[in-house]
């Protein structure tokens, strides 16, 4: 594959960088719009003399939103991520004005660029994304593996609004001599489920060999060698697999991120709590908060705390289930309270008491666990960190994956965590607000099931 199309991470900074220059261009319109073109000497001073720094900030915050990872984006996201950055980047500015000394830097401009950024960023975004699409084009996609894996991977790719990749094959049966007769009329190959060691590594062989792009599956043994490191003894290379827990340091600097973090959040959050209970109160009997015990960290059980969405004896005669669309246990007031994530702002004294952190694997039910665990050999690994309110899985799965991915994405978080990449979740999170995929229950998901007969007729599929 020809490395000139592809979009890596220099390219990205260069768009990064020339959007925040268009940024700029919007504050500089911002003050023209606001003071009808006659924009005060002094006014325009403060600008001037922070711009380097709105700069700075327009890379790190667009960074960390992920503004610039085109592959499974929509349109509708770049217009979140356009807005929801312009807000961040506006709070910062208002912060900035503060900490630089430049008072003089009109609130009125901050807030008339919040539209006009947000148009102008959404135009740029557009603009490099079209150009992504039209240089990258659309890939096609062969899938390879058991039947069972290769159909749940192909519904995956075919439940995706943007249209990046394409699943044109199937293959099910005698991998190696499929994928080499095949191979050209594709652009990446994805290995998934259980294939034999032997006619495996035959085609990683014959990929290798060839330039072809690969994706592998998740699973655990390709798993254990995320964020692996390389030791050198003599003239002996060694491959030093990470284990899946923080190191000590980490985790105390993590901690200290959490209760700093969560206790801001505690006083910024008050009011829109003390409406939330009120409307709890107001709509139907019962308390305003709801405990359930979870598990977290080393398989302690402790009482997660959340606003109550439903019903008061909700789950009284049926037991332990997991909430499905429509449900009709859920409330009117709870209905809105799950919508927009509100229900879950009381985890942040569960954060605040140790329980959890902001970022983690989110807790399950002892109920849930112990299937979890008789099910799959390595669900443990999952808590050998804190539970947390937003995760890996929460900002790239939807509430309806199913337990082995969402703990796949909880190991993954483990082996990839860092400081940056929690500032990263807890940004991306913000977009999910608005996103209705990520909050759909269950029976939604399940009527959406792909079946062979529904995708044979557009690709070729070979048992």
């Amino acid at each position: 594959m020809n490395n000139r199309y592809e979009w890596n991470t220099l390219l990205r900074l260069g768009v990064v960088a020339i959007g925040s220059l268009v940024s700029l261009g919007c504050i500089y319109l911002s003050f023209i719009i606001r003071f009808a073109g006659a924009v005060p000497f002094r006014n325009f001073s403060a600008f001037e003399a922070s711009y380097i720094w709105i700069f700075i900030g327009f890379i790190v915050i667009n960074i960390l939103f992920g503004t610039y990872i085109f592959y499974n984006k929509t349109w509708v996201d770049l217009f979140y991520l356009s807005m929801l950055s312009q807000f961040v980047l506006n709070m910062y500015m208002m912060a900035l004005t503060y900490a630089g000394g430049w008072l003089s830097f009109p609130r009125s401009v901050i807030l008339v660029n919040f539209f006009v950024g947000t148009l102008g960023m959404f135009l740029w975004n557009s603009l490099v994304y079209r150009i992504y699409h039209r240089v990258r084009g659309q890939k096609k996609v062969m899938v390879v593996g058991a039947e069972e894996r290769v159909l749940e991977a192909v519904r995956n790719f075919d439940l995706m609004n943007n249209r990046r990749h394409e699943v044109t094959h199937a293959v099910l049966t005698n991998y190696y001599y499929n994928v080499r007769e095949l191979s050209d009329e594709v652009d990446i190959v994805y290995l998934t489920g259980h294939i034999e060691e032997s006619e495996r590594l035959k085609i990683y062989d014959y990929l290798m060999r060839h330039n072809k792009k690969m994706f592998i599956s998740t699973e655990f043994q390709n798993l254990m060698m995320v964020n692996t490191n390389i030791m050198n003894f003599e003239d002996e290379s060694i491959i030093e697999v990470s284990p899946f827990k923080i190191a000590s340091e980490d985790e105390l600097v993590k901690r200290t991120f959490d209760i700093l973090v969560s206790g801001i959040l505690v006083l910024l959050t008050s009011p829109l709590m003390l409406l939330a209970m009120i409307a709890i109160k107001l709509d139907s009997p019962g308390p305003i908060f709801y405990k359930q015990e979870r598990v977290t960290k080393n398989q302690k059980n402790f009482n997660i705390l959340k606003f109550r969405s439903m019903t008061a004896s909700a789950e009284s005669d049926s037991g332990p289930v997991l909430a499905t669309a429509n449900d009709s246990r859920v409330t009117r007031v709870g209905k809105w309270l799950r919508r927009t994530r509100i229900d879950e702002l009381p985890q942040l004294l569960n954060v605040l008491k140790g329980d959890m952190s902001l970022v983690g694997p989110r807790p399950e039910r002892p109920f849930f666990v112990e299937q979890f665990n008789k099910a799959n050999p390595y669900y443990y690994l999952r808590h050998h960190v804190r539970a947390g309110i937003t995760g890996y899985a929460q900002v790239y799965g939807k509430y309806s994956t199913d337990f082995n991915s969402k703990l796949n994405f909880d190991l993954l978080y483990i082996k990839k965590y860092s400081l940056a990449f929690d500032f990263k979740l807890l940004f991306q999170t913000a977009k999910i607000l608005f996103d209705k995929v990520s909050s759909r229950g269950v029976e939604e998901d399940l009527l959406a099931k792909t079946t062979w007969e529904d995708i044979a007729h557009k690709m070729k599929v070979i048992r």
